[in-house]
């Protein structure tokens, strides 16, 4: 069976971190591929600084030399609220899927919208984020046990690197070097994106 991992998220915009844990999750988990799936709109976020073309196109730029890194963009063509279940239940059901997650949004994995019926079709592979244990909460672990599957945790090394952070950085002119794909940068630049800084966390 097909072994495909799954990164979803804002990435507004997508920067070097998503692209790392998206590789290490390749070749640690032994992935056919790492698909990286942008939300539409996503629920628990406030409104995004980029559209939904502009985020997946800074995605496409940022995995162009990137062998096994694929974009989907079932999210977006589907258009709405962003629900994680809603894009689980249109994937093919012939695979092995493993959903990638840093240990953050783990922490309020059950806040998530049917979040057992996620963890039922899942591999859930947890990375460790910064400030945030790879723990998780006891619901989410006691449903694990019960359907005898795994918790993987990836050995992925916490890098300081928000697309918060980097939102703020452009909107004070600040230099984003070392954060961002050189053409990610460029197509920012090239469309003014985040002249002004963005609100709420990131979950990646």
């Amino acid at each position: 069976m097909k072994k495909t991992g799954l990164l979803g998220g804002s990435f507004d915009p997508v920067h070097l971190a998503h692209v790392a844990l998206a590789e290490t999750a390749l070749r640690e988990l032994a992935l056919d591929e790492m698909q990286l799936l942008p939300a539409a709109d996503p629920w628990q976020r406030p409104r995004l600084g980029a559209t939904p073309a502009q985020r997946l196109a800074m995605l496409r730029l940022a995995v162009r030399d990137k062998p096994g890194l694929v974009v989907n963009p079932v999210e977006i063509q589907r258009g709405g609220k962003t629900y994680t279940i809603d894009t689980l239940e249109q994937l093919p059901d012939d695979t092995e899927y493993h959903w990638v997650l840093g240990s953050d949004q783990l922490a309020n994995f059950c806040t998530w919208h049917r979040w057992q019926d996620i963890a039922r079709r899942v591999t859930l592979t947890v990375a460790q984020r910064p400030d945030a244990p790879a723990q998780a909460p006891q619901a989410l672990q006691a449903l694990l046990d019960e359907l005898g599957r795994p918790l993987v945790r990836l050995p992925f090394a916490p890098m300081q690197v928000s697309a918060s952070e980097i939102r703020r950085r452009l909107a004070a002119a600040l230099p984003v070097d070392g954060l961002l794909d050189v053409a990610v940068a460029q197509y920012i630049s090239q469309n003014r994106l985040y002249d002004s800084p963005g609100d709420g966390p990131d979950t990646l």
